[in-house]
């Protein structure tokens, strides 16, 4: 049923994506990032609809990611792929308004939605967002802020070959979507957790076998009760929280738990192997 899940909103989100595309940003030659932007440009100039250059361009970025980000995440970013593609040849090309910077608003954050759950939900639309995700692997930078980055070569290109009107048209459709990524996408974000309780040795042992985190611990006694009691002190992702704030409470109902944000973290933090362990982790990805 997970897998069937997952499935399903990544299917929502690549439909998602050729209505942005036909309804919003192609009619006014608004374009996308990354690779999808490259083919839109090439479907404009010449006589091939985009989602086959989608198809051809995304080839080798997904070859990559096969090699680096594993099977299961390259099959579903060629289904994303394949269903955005097909939506793009069946949905027509229509402006739903007139009016540039309202298509490049919408159609910034319908993009931005439709990429943002097929990421969390373990896949990509291939293009940049393969490159990203490696590079996020390495450094804490947000995801949606590095692929805005990257695009921004696609904006250049747009306003040599259209106009520079378009351009920031199109400058602006990515941004708006890069925000909506890093709303829905918060992998990068780390907490710091601390648990109080009497039952140390239990929530330790749990925690070791279901996650990939270093975790201290050391003696505490409560000031008021007396009573002596463990403190447990890691440093987890946001998505591991789904599955950790669970656990501790049906371990111990009554321990104190202390979550916070934290700004940087430095030393030996996993960044790659954050989903291995915690069982429906392509729903939190």
């Amino acid at each position: 049923m997970d897998r069937v899940y997952s499935t399903v909103i990544i299917f929502l989100g690549s439909l998602l994506l050729g209505v942005a595309f036909n309804m919003f940003l192609l009619p006014h030659e608004i374009l996308s990032g990354g690779i999808t932007g490259i083919a839109m440009i090439f479907s404009l100039m010449l006589p091939v609809n985009a989602g086959i250059w989608l198809i051809l361009l995304n080839i080798p970025v997904l070859v990559l990611g096969w090699m680096k980000l594993g099977k299961v995440f390259i099959l579903n970013s060629i289904f994303s792929v394949a269903v955005t593609s097909i939506s793009m040849l069946y949905i027509p090309v229509m402006k739903v308004t007139e009016d540039a910077l309202l298509s490049s608003v919408f159609g910034g954050v319908l993009v931005g939605v439709g990429v943002g759950f097929i990421i969390r939900f373990y896949g990509s639309t291939g293009g940049f967002d393969v490159i990203g995700l490696l590079l996020t692997m390495k450094r804490d930078i947000p995801l949606g802020f590095l692929v805005f980055g990257l695009n921004s070569l696609v904006v250049f290109i747009s306003g040599f070959i259209f106009t520079w009107e378009l351009a920031m048209y199109t400058m602006a459709s990515i941004y708006i979507t890069g925000l909506v990524v890093d709303r829905i996408h918060t992998r990068h974000i780390k907490l710091s957790l601390m648990v109080v309780t009497s039952k140390g040795d239990a929530v330790k042992k749990q925690l070791l076998e279901h996650l990939y985190r270093g975790i201290t611990v050391t003696d505490g006694e409560g000031a008021y009760s007396g009573n002596k009691v463990k403190v447990l002190y890691s440093v987890i992702s946001r998505y591991e929280l789904a599955y950790v704030r669970p656990l501790i409470k049906e371990i111990d109902p009554n321990a104190f738990v202390s979550i916070s944000e934290t700004m940087e973290v430095m030393g030996n933090f996993r960044k790659d192997d954050n989903f291995k362990k915690v069982p429906g982790a392509s729903q939190m990805m």
